[in-house]
């Protein structure tokens, strides 16, 4: 069986290792081909680029991928970095849980 990321789109994720490390933001793409996730304002790089039909060239600002090891869930009740598990609801769905407090995440 394939190992699934425990991060999504969509979710709040503090930065625990590398250049911008303590910083929080949302997941705004995750590529799970590659094990890895867009945060917003984290990893920014500047890409010189031209202009094109619509756009004006310059230097553009943007997030690069981060690796999913680098990062992890914000619980939504201490407001803390968590471990995720897995569990199976009395309804029959597979649901994230925050490993802390024991919240679920996935509504």
């Amino acid at each position: 069986m394939k190992n699934k990321m425990k991060v999504k789109k969509g979710d709040t994720v503090i930065v625990i290792a590398g250049k911008d490390k303590g910083k929080r933001g949302e997941v705004l793409r995750s590529i799970p081909a590659d094990w890895r996730v867009v945060v917003q304002g984290v990893n920014v790089v500047k890409r010189h680029t031209r202009p094109a039909a619509g756009q004006p060239g310059g230097i553009v600002e943007k997030e690069a991928s981060i690796h999913v090891s680098n990062v992890m869930l914000v619980d939504p009740k201490t407001d803390k970095p968590t471990r995720v598990g897995r569990k199976l609801l009395d309804d029959g769905r597979r649901v994230r849980y925050a490993k802390g407090s024991g919240e679920v995440i996935d509504r």
